[in-house]
């Protein structure tokens, strides 16, 4: 933990994050209550100092590898300070100076599948603080509209639960899973536009 972060009491991080979850819940509630609405003002919410620091936390917590910068964590704890960090990237992202570093390109080995690698982009740290901000903001926004079968990439939803809903419903008395998986779907071929394919 960084000592700009200690230096902080208890009460005043407590207070940040129920902040950001209050602002969560209100984004939640908005969209739920209007399927049809359009959010005009969400970007104001991102550079928010409270949402950025929580972005910090979240980026902390996940312990990554340096972007293109070499950059760390620690160095960044360290060396610069996480609250100046979290200012500068607010300062930054509000007056629209804000510009995102190339991500680090690295191959990283496939599980169970030797000799083969597949792509991976490392953000910068300051990257991925933004990021998790922006984050933090549009996912109570679409959150609201998925539908209760949808398991994927969704927060406090795994495999294990879609499972348990199978396992569930086959208690029930159904006997239909329909399965769909696209392989390869982040092949190189798959990024080349409609007119690119056609050629």
């Amino acid at each position: 933990m960084s000592a700009d972060a200690s230096a902080s009491p208890a009460v005043s991080r407590r207070s940040r994050l129920d902040e950001v979850r209050a602002l969560q819940h209100t984004l939640y509630r908005t969209a739920k209550a209007g399927p049809g609405r359009r959010f005009h003002a969400l970007w104001d919410k991102v550079f928010r100092r409270d949402v950025l620091w929580r972005g910090w936390v979240a980026v902390r917590a996940n312990n990554g590898a340096p972007g293109i910068d070499k950059t760390t964590l620690d160095q960044i704890e360290r060396e610069y300070g996480a609250l100046r960090l979290v200012d500068e990237l607010a300062a930054e992202l509000r007056e629209g100076r804000y510009r995102p570093l190339p991500a680090r390109g690295v191959l990283i080995p496939k599980p169970g599948v030797t000799g083969e690698y597949r792509p991976l982009a490392i953000s910068a740290v300051r990257d991925r603080v933004v990021q998790a901000a922006l984050k933090i903001v549009l996912e109570p926004v679409f959150e609201a509209d998925f539908v209760p079968c949808s398991f994927g990439f969704r927060p406090r939803r795994s495999a294990h639960d879609a499972l348990q809903v199978i396992i569930d419903e086959a208690w029930r008395g159904r006997r239909w899973v329909v399965e769909t998986d696209i392989a390869s779907c982040l092949d190189p071929w798959s990024y080349c536009s409609f007119a690119d394919c056609a050629a």
